[in-house]
Order: structure tokens, then C-alpha cells, then sequence
């Protein structure tokens, strides 16, 4: 079932990026998502009708019995593909009895859906992968302590030094017996006190001197970070990003982000997956609304590593992305032109073509840019042509 596709104008989205991967005419106006599946924000139409009106006309059909009977019946995952020309939010995602908790508290409290001020979208979690097509980069999860100290103490700044010791230490700066160093402390709430810190309206003359000191720097590993502050000055996430690992995507490589990381897509072009959800709570860089208090209330302050998701081979062409999510998996498909690929029959699939030609069953043709739903009835589905395409289906079904 070809689908018709919604692309969300965001203001951080490249005005040519998707034109130029897709080989269509420029709007004048950022193209920063495109959307492919059944979230009543943006579905996408099948035949004119929206994918969530008609998978709810018949879920036995469209999702399978498994897919309907672990999930409900909706689509568990949304696709998209990201065109990211300048950074987009510092932002978190709930769990999933911390978004139930905060849809039903805002629907208590008569916040309409579509009001500025709503945090919370839906009653669902969001974890979500990135595939990169092009060269990607942003922020993912805390650093330990000592290394967010470090790059800070490379700012020269005296004011920081309180911060620069709580992470150091875990404790906040004290008087210390001579030859005797304060004992270590908790990384979590050392992490927490200075990220709080920050963001704090207090911390709004420091912030502006420590950003001053950021795009005066020569120093190559703040460049990032000057880069950012370039395009949201005054932002108090600015300051906040530091704290945060930097990560690079060659094209092919992915990233996997659960609950309560912190994190923030700086530039490229990536395929995303995610739970079919649009909760997303901000803290800064960005246009949108921003909840601290909530965002503080959710967020992760573990230190960790990116969770990268390497592709698994299946010897014909496709490589699988299986990350750590009931709600999706993703495979990459290298047509050559030579011999089919038979899909998982029996659950819900979308196939997304980005390069060349992609060609489902006899008698449909997907060019970039352009996708289908494959419903679990399909009958013997299988992906053909010359290029490269996506094929995203729940991961619950697919270890």
C-alpha cells in the first residue's frame, strides 16, 4: 500500500537536504522530518485514508494477530528520516509509567493536545534508533564526571571552578584539612547538582562569560560545542552540552537511545525509529517549550557510553539493527539488482526507499523519498531493484 507522507517544517530542518537526496523541488522552507506511519500527529494516508483509521478498521489484517495482541491495535513504531541543518533540542523521553502518569496528569488538568505548554503527547515511551545516511553527529548521555571536568577546566574560566570540583570530587567545594583531599562522592549527583546548576536562571551571568570564553577558543575539541552556541546564543543548554559525550555516525552506522538519556542531534542525515510516540521533554536549544522540572524528574544522570547498534550481515544484501526495543527493528537492504528479498510475513512492515529503485511484489515501484506499508496479510512479500532501502518492522518478532 503506497503511502503519502507528511514532512514537519521544524526550524533546525535543512531547507535542501531532502530535496537533493530525493530529487524533488525545494519548498523554501526547512524539511526537517519526514513522518511514515499511523501516530494521529501526522499519519500517513494509504488511498486517502489515514494508516491508524485503517488499521483500526481491521488490526488482524494489517498488524497480525502477535503484532495486535502485544501492542493493541496500533502500529508500534513511527519512522522518519531527519534532515538536521543546525542543532535541535537538549531533550529526554520518559518511560512508559512516566509518560502514562503525565498524559493522564495534563488530560486531568485540561491541557489541550495541541497547546504549547504540552509535555506530554501521548502514554507512550520513546526509544528510538538513528541510522546515519550521511555523516551524523550529536550528543548522547553524560560523561563521567572527570572527563566533563576536564573539558570545562579547557574554558579557563575561574567561575566554574565550583562546578569543575563537584564533578571532580562529588562533593561541593569545602575547606580541606591540609594533605588531606575531600572524600569522592556519588557521579549521578555530581552530574545532577551541576546540570541543575546550569540550567539554573541563577547561573545566567556565568553562562554568558563561560559561552564568550567558547567562541574565543582555538581549542579543536570545543568546536563542537562553540558550534552550538553559535546557533542558539543565550541558551542555557549551551553550557549544559558539555556535560554530555559527543558521537559520531559514519553512513551505516546506528545509534540506539532508551529512557532518560540526555541527548541532542547536532547535523546529518539519518533514518529514525522509534516507539510510536512524540514525548519529548527540553531543556533548551530550541524553539519549543521547554520543561525543566519535569525534564530533571526524568532524566538518567548515569554515566554512559553511546549505545551503538552495529548492523548484522544476512548474507544476501541486508543488514539488520536489532536494538534492545519490542516496538521496532530495522533492516538495510543493498539492491543490486540481481535476486529478491522475501519479507517477514505475519507482522506490520514499512519500506522506505532512499536511493535508486525499489520494487515491492510486481506492481509497485518506490523511488527515494517514496514508501509503503506492507500489512502482516500481504501475502509472500518481497523487496527487489537497484539501490538502497529500509525496512522497518517490530522488533518483538524479529531476535
Amino acid at each position: 500500500m503506497r503511502l503519502a507522507t507528511t514532512i514537519r517544517p521544524y526550524d533546525w530542518g535543512s531547507v535542501t537536504a531532502l530535496p537533493e537526496l530525493f530529487g524533488t523541488e525545494p519548498t523554501g522552507e526547512p524539511q526537517a522530518e519526514l513522518w511514515m506511519g499511523a501516530h494521529p500527529g501526522a499519519p500517513s494516508t494509504a488511498g486517502g485514508v489515514p494508516l491508524n483509521e485503517l488499521i483500526a478498521r481491521d488490526p488482524a489484517a494489517t498488524l497480525g494477530e502477535r503484532c495486535a495482541e502485544r501492542f493493541g491495535p496500533v502500529l508500534p513504531y513511527l519512522l522518519k528520516v531527519l534532515a538536521i541543518e543546525r542543532p535541535l533540542s537538549l531533550q529526554v523521553h520518559p518511560t512508559t509509567a512516566q509518560a502514562e502518569a503525565g498524559y493522564a496528569d495534563e488530560n486531568a488538568r485540561g491541557i489541550p493536545l495541541d497547546d504549547y505548554a504540552r509535555t506530554y503527547k501521548d502514554a507512550s515511551h520513546k526509544p528510538e534508533m538513528v541510522c546515519a545516511l550521511t555523516p551524523f553527529h550529536g550528543l548522547c548521555g553524560f560523561r563521567s564526571p572527570e572527563a566533563a571536568a576536564d573539558l570545562l577546566d579547557r574554558l579557563a574560566v575561574p567561575g566554574l571552578r565550583h562546578w569543575i570540583e563537584t564533578l571532580r570530587t562529588g562533593q561541593p567545594p569545602r575547606p580541606e584539612t591540609p594533605g588531606q583531599a575531600a572524600p569522592a562522592g556519588d557521579p549521578g549527583q555530581a552530574l545532577r547538582a551541576v546540570f541543575a546548576a546550569m540550567l539554573d536562571d541563577a547561573a545566567r551571568p556565568l553562562r554568558a562569560e563561560a559561552e564568550a570564553a567558547l567562541l574565543e577558543s582555538q581549542d579543536s575539541g570545543l568546536a563542537v560545542y562553540a558550534g552550538i552556541a553559535r546557533a542558539y546564543p543565550g541558551d542555557p543548554g549551551i553550557l549544559a552540552a558539555l556535560l554530555l559525550n559527543h558521537v559520531t555516525l559514519r553512513p551505516g552506522e546506528a545509534l540506539y537511545l532508551g529512557a532518560g538519556v540526555p541527548h541532542a542531534y547536532l547535523g546529518g542525515i539519518g533514518v529514525e525509529i522509534m516507539a510510536n510516540s512524540d514525548n519529548v521533554l527540553r531543556c533548551g536549544l530550541t524553539s519549543k517549550h521547554v520543561d525543566v522540572p519535569e525534564l530533571m524528574r526524568v532524566v538518567d544522570f548515569t554515566p554512559s557510553d553511546p549505545h551503538r547498534v552495529e548492523p548484522v550481515a544476512d548474507g544476501s544484501g541486508g543488514y539488520d539493527y536489532r536494538p534492545p526495543a519490542p516496538e521496532f527493528a530495522l533492516t538495510r537492504y543493498e539492491l543490486t539488482g540481481a535476486g529478491e528479498h522475501p519479507l517477514p510475513g505475519g507482522v506490520p512492515g514499512i519500506v522506505l526507499c532512499v536511493e535508486g529503485e525499489t520494487r515491492l511484489g510486481d506492481d509497485l515501484t518506490l523511488r527515494p523519498g517514496q514508501s509503503a506499508f506492507v500489512p502482516a496479510a500481504a501475502a509472500s512479500p518481497r523487496v527487489f531493484g537497484k539501490g538502497t532501502a529500509y525496512l522497518a518492522q517490530p522488533g518483538a518478532f524479529t531476535m
